[in-house]
């Protein structure tokens, strides 16, 4: 095989793996994209079949005014019908659709419930209306605060107009039925908080356990490495307990207050970092009269940006999606993080109204990326200085 074939068939392979990534990357991007399409439809379309991807609003006329409706393909009159009012029993005053054949005599039977029987019943209506075979039932879209019941129509397939609609509303919505900006602001609090304190405590450690000699120092470094296996729920009562009697629970302080304790994999990071830097420039500190403080604080910190910064991301992220803390320590809903929120969010109703569940899960996911993206050079560098050496 000559060079240049080598060359082509080198360039061939590229290209279909390429071609492959591109296609895994889309089975990452299908759920954002899913949650984002949700976000912006009405509620009747959030759970159809087959999935609707962009939102449409229908709208009838009815007696010269434009009324926005929900619309069903299934909702479809498959046999002349009557609308038709009950006039005695439990269910007097009812509307129904009841097929043509049904009717016998101006008498339907139905069902009614005494106490705990459903019986069959026949009771007497009065027909209303004729509505014939091939029609489509529409209900009136009622606004944000309307009170009062929808009206129902029953109209042909041609006059139910369509268009494409982005329920932007639904994020306006969304953050009404809950105190969306006080959980922001609670997770916030945490968030920063807990950055201050793993990047206290743990630069400090790591410092400690990368350029201080002392004896013991490699040993007592495998034991913190072996805390990283210890599973959480080994540790959940017994800190939930040490919280409890110290008065932390219902508030957000058992969220934070650990980071400044340290945190294994965060001390692991930063010391095979700071293991990279020169041990000759704190030499050459030690030589013009620094402490071990003025070292860490003058040479080891402005050299040490990257893997900092990074760190303090890692610590973010999770402070930002914790959902098991927030369930364990917070009580209050005046303290609850957005996690907490939104699965409060999703409890507090009968149904779950998906369209506005999903417009605030987008909006706690947002941030979260364009934070990444801003930052994913600094990112990818700094992981791939840590542990050069070490």
């Amino acid at each position: 095989m000559s060079r240049k074939e080598g060359a082509v068939e080198r360039k061939i392979y590229k290209f279909y793996v390429s071609l492959i990534l591109m296609l895994l990357s889309l089975s990452f991007i299908f759920p954002f994209l899913w949650l984002v399409s949700t976000s912006l439809k009405p509620i009747d379309q959030t759970m159809k079949m087959p999935p609707v991807w962009i939102p449409k609003a229908y709208y009838i006329e009815d007696n010269g005014e434009k009324i926005r409706v929900f619309f069903d393909e299934d909702e479809k009159v498959a046999e002349d019908s009557w609308l038709v009012e009950i006039m005695e029993s439990a269910r007097k005053g009812e509307v129904l659709l009841v097929a043509e054949d049904d009717i016998k005599k101006g008498t339907i039977d139905i069902d009614v419930q005494r106490a705990d029987i459903v019986k069959t019943v026949n009771v007497r209506v009065k027909t209303i209306k004729s509505i014939p075979a091939g029609r489509y039932m529409v209900k009136e879209m009622l606004k944000e605060g309307d009170t009062g019941s929808p009206r129902i129509f029953y109209v042909k397939r041609e006059r139910v107009e369509q268009k494409v609609k982005f329920e932007f509303s639904n994020y306006i919505v969304a953050t009404r039925k809950i105190p969306f900006f006080l959980y922001l602001k609670n997770t916030l609090i945490v968030c920063f908080l807990s950055v201050i304190g793993v990047l206290l405590s743990s630069s400090l450690a790591a410092y400690g356990l990368s350029k201080i000699q002392w004896k013991g120092r490699d040993t007592v470094f495998f034991i913190v490495l072996a805390t990283m296996m210890i599973p959480f729920p080994v540790t959940m009562i017994p800190l939930f307990t040490i919280f409890k009697k110290l008065g932390m629970t219902g508030t957000l302080m058992p969220l934070w207050v650990p980071t400044f304790f340290g945190a294994a994999f965060n001390i692991f990071l930063l010391r095979q970092f700071f293991m990279t830097i020169p041990n000759e420039l704190i030499e050459a500190a030690k030589i013009d009269g620094c402490s071990e403080f003025q070292i860490f604080y003058r040479i080891i910190i402005p050299l040490s940006k990257p893997i900092l910064f990074v760190v303090g991301l890692f610590q973010f992220l999770y402070a930002w999606n914790d959902f098991m803390g927030p369930l364990i320590y917070l009580t209050n809903q005046k303290t609850f993080t957005l996690s907490l929120g939104l699965q409060f969010f999703q409890s507090q109703h009968g149904g779950t109204e998906w369209h506005l569940l999903m417009a605030a899960s987008t909006m706690v996911i947002v941030p979260i990326l364009i934070l990444f993206f801003f930052t994913q050079k600094t990112f990818i560098e700094s992981i791939t200085l840590t542990g050069i050496k070490g």
